[in-house]
């Protein structure tokens, strides 16, 4: 007797089926980019990701809508980005997670977590997400995209902006990228080319300095890798969107 196979889903999972969403983000299917870009945001307050929040959620409807078919691994169809805002109040805090304009989750704790590479403890005095942070982030949202002149070019902006220093560093996160992009440019096999969470992955070690993002920063980023894409393009959840990502988050937070 043959075992069943399990049926695909009949219909994609968009947000409005997991979340009191209306409008047009209730009709988008949940995308991978999205889910990673909201364990982004989730870890850079929270120190995690946390059981039951928005990130969960929108990871298992994503990974479901990518097996069934219905999205890759690679679509991001949040195009407004994600926020996380915190409120605090006496003996409790308010953790309110959005996709664009819309609430997907609000949450009550009774203490502010103190655990985590991002936690207001460990991070700026303010809480902020630092540039260097936020390039680690990027290694979760674009960390096996190999390294091209367009990434190098937003790191090393990134860089000067975290430093203000105007020249690469020798042996900084900078260095690192360009000297990634060229070797990918003269390799042959995919697997042969270094990837951005090889680079990226300890960003914040090889910064001698670092500060909170900026709009102003993220807008430098993103032109400096623009610039260098042949078709002028930013990657989806890549570099520049990783800081631009974080200034919206450090902005929320003001």
């Amino acid at each position: 007797m043959s075992q069943q196979q399990p049926e695909k889903p009949e219909e994609a999972i968009k947000y409005g089926d997991v979340f009191p969403v209306h409008g047009e983000v209730a009709e988008k299917l949940v995308a991978p980019k999205d889910a990673a870009m909201m364990q982004m945001a989730e870890s850079s307050m929270l120190g995690r990701t946390q059981k039951g929040f928005a990130a969960a959620v929108m990871e298992s409807a994503a990974m479901q809508n990518e097996n069934a078919g219905f999205v890759g691994h690679e679509d991001i169809n949040a195009e407004a980005g994600v926020s996380i805002k915190e409120t605090v109040l006496p003996g409790k805090r308010i953790i309110t997670e959005s996709v664009g304009d819309e609430v997907v989750g609000q949450y009550s704790q009774v203490a502010p977590l103190s655990s985590g590479p991002y936690s207001s403890q460990q991070s700026d005095s303010t809480g902020a997400i630092t540039i260097g942070e936020a390039l680690e982030a990027a290694v979760l949202t674009a960390g096996k995209k190999p390294v091209e002149w367009s990434d190098a070019a937003a790191i090393q902006a990134a860089e000067v902006r975290a430093t203000g220093r105007t020249s690469i560093m020798p042996g900084g996160v900078a260095a690192a990228a360009q000297s990634a992009a060229t070797h990918n440019a003269r390799a042959t096999r995919e697997e042969d080319k270094t990837k951005l969470g090889d680079i990226l992955s300890n960003a914040t070690s090889k910064l001698p300095s670092d500060k909170p993002a900026t709009r102003r920063d993220a807008e430098g980023v993103t032109g400096a890798e623009m610039r260098n894409d042949p078709y002028l393009t930013p990657y989806p959840a890549g570099v520049a969107a990783s800081v631009a990502a974080a200034a919206r988050l450090n902005q929320s937070q003001k």
